[in-house]
């Protein structure tokens, strides 16, 4: 994953530490006194499940990897081949260049360039920077092509909490509907009211008892558009997941096989998007940047004690 870059900060009598990869700008490790609120893995492996990636211009999949652009079907290559879609974007292995640097945070910078399946050309950024409870992500994406674009942005973290179990953790989804999908993990086009149905993550269920690679929408905002969504431990500590008001659809995935440095464990990914799989084709969510424009949206990271 290329260089490894670790900032360590006290900010209102707190420490905090975060680790980045140069390969995808992936999110490696994240502490707030001493509680690791991201999954470990291995120093000399790939990121199991693809942990911490940044996921631009799509998150997600695009279903067969095609889509069609001013009449012309355009076929992005076919990065999920058991299920034959194109998932998670084009900066997956990406090598970016460090921009910025403080005390607090780094800025990675990487460009996209008309390709196969793209023909558009974007300046891309992400600025992790620590704050007194946990971690802010900023995404910035630039036109610097001729046509407008259409983008998206999603991310990929496992969150953990501390010590504890992931298993025996709690995970609230506060959202109202719940995305249906294809056998090929793509939307059906179907959304259902999560009430009264095993999709309602409203209340928590145990990450321990359900098996999840599902999406919503629906997102419960604050005032200021923002949602909150966390892991809960038995003593009532969580690690949340804050999304501005940019982000309106979020994904949970499961898995018993996330291999650490101590064997398997069971993982949970909570991944913030701003739109949900396929929205090359369906619209959904997606954002189309003029010649010229910038777009900015930030997520990040909380750690509450009990």
């Amino acid at each position: 994953m290329g260089e490894h870059h670790e900032l360590k900060a006290t900010l209102g009598g707190r420490s905090q530490r975060f680790v980045i990869t140069e390969v995808a700008a992936s999110l490696r490790e994240l502490q707030v006194d001493g509680i690791e609120l991201i999954q470990d893995y291995p120093t000399d492996a790939q990121p199991p499940w693809c942990s911490g990636w940044v996921l631009v211009p799509w998150p997600n999949r695009v279903a067969g990897g095609a889509w069609t652009y001013d009449g012309d079907v355009q076929q992005l290559e076919i990065t999920e081949p058991e299920l034959g879609n194109a998932l998670h974007g084009l900066l997956t292995r990406t090598t970016y260049r460090v921009s910025a640097r403080t005390a607090d945070s780094i800025t990675l910078d990487a460009g996209i360039s008309p390709q196969a399946g793209y023909p558009f050309e974007l300046a891309t950024s992400v600025r992790y920077q620590l704050v007194q409870d946990g971690l802010l992500v900023t995404h910035r994406l630039e036109n610097t092509g001729n046509h407008a674009a259409p983008v998206a942005i999603g991310a990929h973290p496992f969150l953990r909490l501390g010590t504890v179990p992931t298993e025996e953790l709690t995970l609230y989804i506060n959202a109202d509907t719940h995305i249906e999908v294809d056998e090929r993990l793509n939307p059906s086009g179907i959304t259902t009211d999560v009430d009264g149905t095993k999709n309602d993550f409203r209340t928590g269920q145990l990450v321990g008892h359900v098996n999840l690679d599902d999406a919503w929408s629906g997102v419960q905002r604050e005032a200021d558009g923002s949602s909150v969504h966390y892991l809960e431990a038995p003593d009532g500590s969580q690690v949340q997941m804050f999304m501005d008001a940019s982000f309106g659809y979020i994904q949970a995935f499961t898995t018993t096989e996330f291999a650490t440095t101590g064997g398997m464990v069971t993982a949970v990914a909570v991944e913030p998007m701003t739109a949900p799989a396929d929205a090359f084709n369906s619209g959904e969510g997606l954002r189309w940047l003029e010649p010229g424009d910038v777009w900015e949206a930030s997520w990040g990271i909380r750690y509450r004690h009990a």
